[in-house]
């Protein structure tokens, strides 16, 4: 489609697409799936999967611009259909029938569809981006669709969205809320791709990885089955499931430095030795007027009793506690009972038959803090147990708390929402069933910092189960984590880092792949950098290179590819180098550092440029040794290209070539 035809078509989507009066339709169930609404964008340029319900055995006719197929619902009332490609194109009416039943959906567009993925930094809505006022009033985009997944966490894969969906024409009224990364992307690409974009959002702030991928990949990763068993297990019996996870964590708290091997907190017991007097309205710790406590993220013991007579201790019963900030493991009596990560949220756990004792219960709750305030909300009636006759009895013990000996980062119940296993993968991306995307954008990776080595692993297995959903070549486009927090005065080991170099390495080594460059757009004191727009910019010029075969731009900036001894240094090759390297702000690139084999030991490096060549001014190092640059979670990067692009962090030893 020529650029004159695009606008012409755009003027008259602009201002017909709403105008067609409906016609009248049988009040019937919906035979499409969801996905197919008014204003919908599907895929063009490939066979086009169309599927939804219907009775069991009745023939289905659908058809779409003059297109037609047939197929019949199975025993279970599915059924699928594929129509042949469509150009970018319409506004057109996908038809479906089905014995006395139809549904019209109006308003259909051909043009390419991305899945928007990953935490709070695609999640992150325009409102909240940078210049949000004149960006949103500017935001009618009719070219552009929206479609959000509500958010939902599933011990077992639905087939269904959790609430109400719709396909929504971007707005001023529709684009507020939607993840500026992907809306940025969208509305840039379109200056150079004449199709409409269709944008699925599916995204949950602090969610891992492990959350996003299915079952089945992770059973294919190391160390994932113990998780994946109790994951099973939860979705037919919860209090089972629970109390063997309660063991699993229960055995990782021996393995802890400063936990002694006879130390165990949970116990009713428990040497009391340690515990102290919580204020009587509780709230977060930080407020306590504790020195140990006033700006400390970590694990925090507490401990209670309820007084039962044996007819109440018969009864079946839910322990209800107020809202936890921001993950707790919780026993009665020495045993598990329940375990969330919802910071701010109340918990309600069953109580297990026969846990319950006449007389002192004791309520014991490891509460973990991450990220400002911490613990458990007051007032002290908010907790209690709330039998099945009604009665409610208040926790009467005073309540006690320990710090935890050592900063801890405990093993998270599979069945939390973000942080567990495969839970958003079943309650946000398998309703989505498999319709034809031209990509996958996937913002993602803050969450698994505290484990960065493990990520490059954890990041082929989600690419690869995602393939095998979306289509065995689909593009993946990753955005490598931003900068956060103050630059390091000396070298040190970051998780960020970690993180930063598993995408770039992972990216590498995948032709299908593209990784967009953040570190540069990040903010040393905002785990969420609002410049969204330039992010926008960048994963387009990626898609432009990977998706859409635009080969004469690189896809992001100068890459480095070896680092070799020669007599002058340590001599660093960049490809992908427009025009020359440059530096900002010195008079050389600044961060580069050389490590032992290990990377036990780092020291900074004098740096200077040579052509598309780095060289480091420093004596040889030993076989083995690294070469890193901006290694930290916040380091300051000045190397870039005549384009303004910048270089990336990376890790590269002296003995191999980089992945080509």
């Amino acid at each position: 489609m020529s650029r004159a035809a695009w606008r012409g078509w755009l003027l008259a989507i602009t201002l017909g697409c709403c105008a067609v009066p409906a016609p009248a339709q049988h009040a019937m169930a919906p035979l499409l799936h969801p996905l197919f609404q008014d204003h919908a964008v599907l895929q063009r340029d490939q066979p086009i999967p169309v599927w939804g319900t219907a009775v069991s055995g009745v023939s289905v006719r659908v058809e779409l611009a003059g297109r037609t197929t047939t197929t019949r619902a199975d025993d279970s009332g599915h059924w699928q259909a594929m129509l042949p490609p469509l150009a970018a194109g319409g506004p057109y009416e996908l038809a479906i029938r089905a014995g006395d039943s139809t549904q019209v959906v109006r308003d259909v567009l051909m043009g390419d569809v991305w899945l928007c993925s990953g935490q709070s930094n695609m999640e992150l809505p325009v409102w909240r981006a940078l210049d949000a006022a004149s960006e949103i009033a500017a935001a009618t985009q009719p070219m552009i669709r929206l479609f959000t997944v509500p958010k939902a966490a599933a011990v077992s894969p639905r087939q269904e969205f959790a609430g109400p969906v719709a396909w929504q024409p971007a707005s001023p009224a529709t684009v507020r809320d939607f993840s500026a990364a992907c809306f940025y992307f969208a509305r840039e690409l379109q200056k150079t791709v004449a199709a409409p974009m269709g944008l699925i959002q599916a995204a949950w702030g602090g969610s891992r990885i492990e959350a996003w991928t299915s079952a089945s990949a992770l059973r294919r990763q190391d160390g994932m089955d113990p998780a994946l068993d109790v994951l099973a297990l939860y979705a037919t019996d919860p209090v089972a499931a629970t109390a063997r996870w309660g063991r699993h964590w229960q055995q990782w708290w021996s393995t802890q430095r400063g936990a002694g091997a006879d130390e165990s907190p949970w116990q009713p017991a428990a040497d009391r030795t340690g515990w102290q007097q919580a204020p009587s309205l509780l709230g977060a710790w930080e407020h306590w007027g504790v020195p140990a406590l006033s700006h400390y993220n970590g694990m925090v013991w507490y401990r209670s009793q309820v007084t039962l007579t044996a007819a109440q201790a018969g009864q079946g019963a839910r322990l209800e506690l107020g809202a936890v900030d921001e993950t707790d493991m919780t026993w009665i009596n020495g045993v598990a009972v329940g375990s969330e990560n919802a910071p701010g949220t109340a918990r309600s756990y069953a109580v297990p038959a026969g846990l319950l004792d006449a007389g002192a219960n004791t309520v014991v709750i490891n509460v973990l803090d991450t990220y400002g305030d911490g613990g458990l909300a007051g007032p002290a009636s908010a907790h209690a147990v709330v039998l099945d006759d009604g009665t409610r009895l208040v926790l009467d013990a005073p309540w006690q708390y320990q710090r935890a000996p050592t900063a801890q980062a405990p093993p998270l119940a599979p069945w939390h929402a973000a942080t567990g296993v495969s839970t958003l993968y079943n309650g946000m991306i398998a309703p989505l069933g498999q319709p034809g995307l031209r990509g996958m954008l996937w913002y993602q990776g803050e969450s698994n910092t505290g484990d960065g080595a493990a990520y490059a692993a954890r990041l082929r297995g989600l690419r690869d189960d995602w393939r095998g959903r979306f289509g065995a070549q689909m593009p993946l486009l990753v955005v490598q984590l931003a900068g956060y927090g103050q630059p390091p005065e000396a070298p040190v080991e970051s998780g960020w880092a970690q993180v930063r170099e598993a995408q770039r390495r992972v990216v590498a080594e995948d032709p299908h792949a593209g990784l967009a460059l953040a570190i540069d757009i990040g903010d040393a004191y905002d785990i969420h950098p609002p410049n969204k727009q330039e992010l926008g910019r960048r994963l387009a010029r990626v898609a432009r290179h990977v998706v859409y075969g635009e080969h004469a731009i690189a896809a992001s900036g100068p890459t480095a590819r070896t680092a070799s001894r020669t007599p002058a240094g340590i001599r660093i090759t960049f490809d992908d180098v427009t025009g020359a390297l440059a530096t900002t702000g010195a008079n050389g690139p600044i961060g580069f550092e050389l490590c032992d084999a290990q990377a036990r030991q780092c020291t900074y490096a004098e740096a200077l440029l040579d052509g598309p060549d780095v060289v480091l001014q420093s004596p040889q190092p030993a076989p083995g040794a690294r070469v890193r640059y901006c290694w930290a979670d916040g380091p300051i990067c000045t190397l870039r290209d005549r384009s303004g692009a910048p270089a990336g962090p990376f890790e590269l030893s002296l003995d191999a070539a980089e992945i080509p």
